[in-house]
């Protein structure tokens, strides 16, 4: 018996898909470079220059542009076709960066599409089924826990700011 796909209800995702693209692509090719970056072999790097990559978040209607310049992930404007676009839903992306669901499987459940350079994507594919990435732990995402991570700072930055 599969589990259910859990996605975003239309209504929010269409208000997120009113929400410019630019700001989620820079934050999107921060984690990218805090998780990656540094764990891709040059080959792979030398074949990603000069390549636009689109995610597709389908149910959130979120589209995130990124390219790889100067050794590390940076967003691109949404001007244009991408090199290789990789569409799924908020939930298999989530299997996917937890290593719950492999590509493979989503691919063949028409739950995960790839279109364009298909080269490209046989090399996407391939390099993130070989780094050796720990579970992902969305824990210091959890709103208590950045809010206390705000307050945290804003107290610090107000206590630097009271004259001695």
């Amino acid at each position: 018996m599969s589990e259910k796909t859990w996605l975003i209800p239309k209504p929010v995702g269409q208000v997120l898909g009113r929400l410019p693209g630019f700001p989620g692509s820079m934050m999107f090719v921060t984690a990218l470079n805090l998780a990656l970056a540094k764990q891709l072999n040059a080959d792979v790097t030398q074949m990603l220059i000069g390549k636009k990559l689109r995610l597709c978040v389908l149910d959130a209607q979120w589209t995130f542009d990124f390219a790889w310049r100067n050794s590390r992930f940076v967003a691109c404007q949404n001007a244009g076709a991408a090199d290789l676009t990789i569409s799924a839903s908020a939930h298999d992306f989530v299997k996917l960066a937890r290593r719950q669901e492999d590509p493979d499987t989503l691919f063949f459940n028409r739950r995960l599409t790839m279109e364009g350079d298909t080269e490209l994507g046989l090399l996407v594919k391939n390099t993130i089924d070989a780094i050796e990435l720990p579970v992902m732990n969305l824990e210091p995402f959890r709103p208590q826990h950045v809010m206390a991570q705000a307050r945290a700072h804003f107290k610090s930055m107000l206590s630097n700011l009271k004259p001695r």
